[in-house]
C-alpha cells in the first residue's frame, strides 16, 4: 500500500507519462514547483523507500519509472479520502457535493452514466 504526498504526486503524473532522469524532472517540474534537484532527489529517495519508484543506470544518469499504476494509488487515495472524510460513504460524499450545488449538468449526467454501467456489471456478475 504506497501513500503519496502532494509533491510525490507530482512526480508521479510525469512518471507515469515517461520513464525520466532527475534532470528532466527538475526541469519538468521547475515552473510549477521551483524544485532544485535536491528535492527531487530527496523525494524520489523516499518514493524508493515506500515501493512507489525504481530506477536503472542509464548511462550517465539515473532513470526513474514508476513500481505503481496511476489507478492502483487513485484507488487506495480515493478510499482513505473517503473513510476519512465521509466515513467511508460515498453516498455521503456525493449528498455533500448536491446540497453545494458542486455538481454540474454534465456531471450529474457523467455520474448517471457510471451508475447505469456499474448497475449493468452487477447484474451480469449474478448471472
Amino acid at each position: 500500500m504506497v501513500s503519496l504526498s502532494d509533491g510525490e504526486w507530482k512526480i508521479m503524473n510525469l512518471l507515469w507519462e515517461r520513464e525520466s532522469t532527475i534532470t528532466e524532472l527538475k526541469n519538468d517540474l521547475r515552473g510549477e514547483t521551483g524544485w532544485d534537484k535536491h528535492i527531487i532527489i530527496t523525494m524520489l529517495s523516499r518514493m524508493e523507500k515506500k515501493g512507489a519508484v525504481a530506477h536503472r543506470d542509464g548511462g550517465r544518469a539515473k532513470v526513474f519509472y514508476p513500481l505503481v499504476s496511476r489507478e492502483e494509488v487513485s484507488m487506495q487515495e480515493t478510499r482513505g479520502f473517503l473513510q476519512k472524510v465521509y466515513r467511508g460513504s460515498l453516498g455521503m460524499m456525493v449528498n455533500a457535493m448536491v446540497e453545494d450545488q458542486a455538481l454540474t449538468e454534465e456531471e450529474i449526467r457523467e455520474l448517471s452514466d457510471i451508475l447505469e454501467q456499474a448497475k449493468k456489471k452487477k447484474e451480469e456478475n449474478a448471472k
